[in-house]
């Protein structure tokens, strides 16, 4: 065998050896810190003590899948790109959590809404219909309306009670449903069925509007997903398999060109998550301070 064969083997030998110390540091480090299943909070929030744990997962299995790209490639600009493409990858082609999540919460307004209709249909005041339709409201609702019944059973008004409602579901589709609310409450004028009716109609075609939405989005975000994993597996392929066609990128010019480049893909990413963010109007409905 010639010098080249050789080093090529030596190359090989030393690339298996650092997947292998890899990934037992990698089982290791799991091992250590756990990787619990995430609970879904009934909120829909995080705390913060989960968010900096997931963070921190997500920062080790970055760190260590850059390192693998920079040791294959001999690039340290490309270890650096593919553990800040890991590290961000929830926030640049993720989000269908979020966008579901808030779907679903109008949905649950909508059925209550509908709820206090045909209770208060049945000439019920507005005291008597809240705690008979929550017995039927979402899970997403439920914490809510519980806290808004303690108010209401420990004196607070009515109005007041519902106000700190509508800041604790911080939705602006809540803030126009609980605000006519508030108005009943306050000037006890009649109409209030019609208008319920009206709102929860409204409610609903805006959850059709919101699934056509994300079904159109879902596709987009996979191509896009599957641009970005296709474009990094053949570069991945060439600087491993074939190296002399990427070989340009070797010198410390060639460094600078693909960091060039990286920053064109990345800021591309961006650009198309923050045209993907579905914008919701302002809340309207807040307490002064």
């Amino acid at each position: 065998m010639n010098p080249r064969e050789l080093l090529q083997i030596s190359t090989l030998e030393a690339i298996l050896a650092g997947l292998v110390v890899g990934g037992g540091i990698a089982l290791l480090i799991a091992a250590l810190v756990g990787f619990r299943p995430k609970e879904r909070p009934a909120e829909g929030g995080f705390k913060i003590g989960d968010r900096m744990r997931s963070a921190g997962q997500r920062l080790i299995i970055a760190l260590l899948v850059g390192i693998v790209a920079g040791v294959l490639t001999r690039w340290p600009v490309a270890g650096i790109a593919v553990a800040v493409l890991v590290f961000f990858w929830k926030q640049l082609f993720g989000g269908l959590g979020s966008e579901r999540l808030g779907m679903q919460r109008v949905e649950a307004l909508a059925m209550w809404t509908e709820s206090l209709r045909d209770t208060i249909a049945g000439a019920v005041g507005l005291e008597q219909a809240i705690p008979s339709a929550a017995r039927t409201a979402g899970p997403l609702l439920i914490p809510h309306l519980d806290a808004l019944m303690d108010r209401v059973r420990g004196r607070m008004p009515l109005a007041d009670a519902l106000q700190h409602l509508a800041d604790d579901i911080d939705d602006p589709s809540a803030d126009i449903i609980i605000a006519a609310l508030i108005l009943n409450a306050k000037l006890r004028g009649p109409g209030l069925r019609e208008v319920l009716g009206a709102l929860a109609k409204s409610a609903r075609e805006e959850v059709d509007m919101r699934q056509r939405i994300i079904a159109q989005r879902a596709g987009t975000r996979r191509s896009v997903q599957i641009i970005v994993i296709s474009v990094a597996a053949v570069v991945l392929g060439l600087a491993l398999f074939d190296h002399r066609y990427v070989q340009a990128y070797d010198s410390a010019v060639g460094q600078v060109v693909l960091l060039i480049v990286v920053s064109f893909f990345a800021a591309g990413f961006f650009w198309l998550r923050k045209l993907a963010e579905m914008k919701t109007p302002e809340r309207f409905l807040l307490r002064v301070r």
